[in-house]
């Protein structure tokens, strides 16, 4: 079977027992290996949110929730290169209809890399387009990339500088090798670098400036309906795919928080089964201790919690009307409520993996476990911008509270 014709059951299973299969030696490496990112690939993370004109899904964000989840469990870093794949084809998606060919005339399959928060690099208009040099942080997964997605400001204009992101293959650009992370150790999360003196040459086309995303307009990201992958006559104008209409901000926690939720689910597991296999001083399993039950209770309760409140921001964006319905007011709303539970879910799996490697002794924290790995991924990715408590509650609080006069 192709990547096309494969169930979505088959090829998520297939990318769980090869994450599962390589997550230590993928650690070790600092990379994926080769079978997940073609496994991950297989399960259609890659043109999850690639428009059907492509051959892409045009998919939802509740059903890539469950998928990086799932993964998760096994590998917080594939999960976390999965997320970011299938966000990434999303944001492609904000290209003109030329520059989309570029990267998916052949294929919907397109593996593209980013680093476009924040803007980084010098970029000078020339005739037909843009030069683009510079260097860029974390962008995770461009090992494997065909494409990566840069941001830089623009300053050709009267005014304050525009935010552009760019799309450039990724051959033209170089790798320094800059990861060295105690968790998610295997994404590969390297800065992008392009030399002054090899500066890139950037067509207009492949280019967009940032205020599609804060809005969800997306010019070219049009969706005529399956069969039309590649034509021509897809050129003119259709209505939007639902998930191009959602702004970047009412989901970029969410991406980022799914894998923890994975990874949480991966450390109860681990916990689980470690502790049953422990005895008590007197003989009795361990597992008949209160303290011990009150652990599982707690936490499992912790996990189910934040995925609950991860879901629900999901059904919001995938529920998202956008055009005239989709104002700055119910924006502003919106994405506060889904920063409030992205970072609201983290904070609780963050509680229930440390309780658990608290609750694990020193069996727990040996080296190639499941427990003290995914006790440093939850840990990795909770220090993510997007996902800290302070911000997401000053969002929240202004969408509640009066505003001072």
């Amino acid at each position: 079977m192709t990547v096309v014709d494969t169930p979505a059951s088959l090829a998520t299973g297939y990318l769980y027992a090869a994450a599962a299969r390589h997550a230590e030696g993928s650690e070790r490496s600092g990379r994926l290996h080769p079978e997940v990112v073609t496994a991950m690939t297989a399960a259609g993370l890659a043109r999850h949110f690639v428009p059907r004109r492509w051959g892409g899904r045009a998919g939802g964000f509740a059903e890539l929730l469950d998928t990086v989840a799932e993964v998760g469990t096994a590998c917080a870093s594939t999960a976390w290169c999965g997320a970011l794949l299938a966000a990434h084809g999303r944001l492609a998606a904000h290209l003109p209809v030329e520059g989309q060919r570029e990267l998916w005339g052949d294929s919907p399959d397109t593996r593209v890399a980013a680093a476009v928060v924040p803007p980084a690099g010098r970029l000078r208009r020339v005739p037909g387009g843009w030069r683009l040099s510079g260097e860029w942080a974390f962008a995770s997964g461009v090992e494997d990339a065909e494409w990566v997605l840069l941001a830089s400001l623009d300053h050709s204009g009267a005014g304050a500088p525009g935010y552009r992101v760019l799309a450039v293959p990724r051959e033209r650009v170089g790798i320094r090798e800059t990861w060295d992370a105690v968790g998610l150790r295997a994404t590969g999360s390297h800065s992008v670098v392009i030399e002054e003196a090899a500066e890139v040459f950037v067509p207009e086309h492949r280019t967009f400036l940032r205020e599609t995303l804060v809005t969800g307009v997306v010019t070219g990201a049009v969706d005529p309906g399956e069969g039309a992958a590649g034509s021509e006559a897809g050129d003119a104008p259709a209505e939007v795919a639902p998930c191009h209409r959602v702004p970047y901000q009412l989901v970029a926690s969410l991406q980022f928080a799914a894998p923890a939720l994975g990874a949480a689910r991966g450390a109860l597991e681990a916990w689980t089964l470690m502790t049953g296999l422990r005895r008590l001083p007197d003989g009795r399993p361990l597992t008949e201790d209160p303290v011990v039950q009150q652990t599982l209770s707690r936490s499992a309760a912790e996990i189910d919690a934040a995925h609950l409140l991860l879901k629900a921001a999901a059904t919001r964006a995938d529920d998202w009307p956008g055009g005239a319905a989709g104002a700055r007011d119910a924006r502003e709303a919106v994405t506060a409520l889904n920063q409030r539970d992205a970072a609201g879910a983290v904070d609780l799996l963050v509680g229930a993996v440390e309780r658990l490697m608290r609750a694990g002794g020193a069996r727990g924290l040996i080296a190639g476990g499941g427990l003290e790995r995914a006790w440093r991924d939850v840990h990795a990715i909770a220090a993510h911008a997007a996902l800290q408590p302070a911000p997401a509650a000053a969002a929240y609080a202004a969408t509640v509270f009066p505003t001072s006069p």
